[in-house]
């Protein structure tokens, strides 16, 4: 039986390349360490710029934490994605896809620049708060998961 992996299970050529395994291994890991706090500090930012700015700085709040929230499970996707086709094609899907994410980013922010519904400074402060936390998770993720940074060729997980 597969172990449930996030975004879908295990190829059969994952199980046998290290370099797939590490990153799928890596990208669960920053699932679990980020997700919560990344939405416990969306809620605070609903919370404290609602009782701040009232309803505008509630929907600015959810919105800014839900693009940080959306932006950062996007990365997590495409880590999933591209993992098993080695680590030239991984590092090309993290550039494009951190370019993606900006373009999408600055597309939704010029959309969003005149919605007088919306604070946009509390949009900005919690986008930036969840994107900090949602990093630091990640990389407490990377340092919990110990995994090796150079997988020499033909040496697999097991052997450790």
């Amino acid at each position: 039986m597969e172990p449930f992996r996030l975004g879908g299970t295990m190829t059969e050529n994952s199980a046998r390349n290290p370099h797939t395994e590490a990153l799928l291994t890596l990208a669960a890991a920053m699932f679990r360490y980020s997700i919560w706090p990344s939405l416990g500090v969306g809620v605070v930012g609903v919370v404290v710029f609602g009782l701040i700015n009232g309803m505008p700085g509630v929907l600015g709040a959810a919105i800014g934490a839900a693009l940080a929230i959306g932006s950062s499970m996007l990365t997590l996707f495409l880590m999933r994605k591209s993992a098993g086709a080695g680590p030239h094609i991984g590092m090309a899907a993290s550039l494009g896809g951190f370019i993606l994410k900006l373009l999408l980013l600055l597309l939704i922010m010029a959309a969003l620049k005149d919605v007088e519904a919306l604070h946009r400074e509390s949009l900005g402060i919690t986008m930036v708060a969840v994107v900090v936390v949602a990093a630091a998770a990640d990389a407490m993720a990377f340092r919990a998961t110990k995994l090796p940074t150079i997988i020499p060729a033909g040496e697999s997980t097991s052997d450790s």
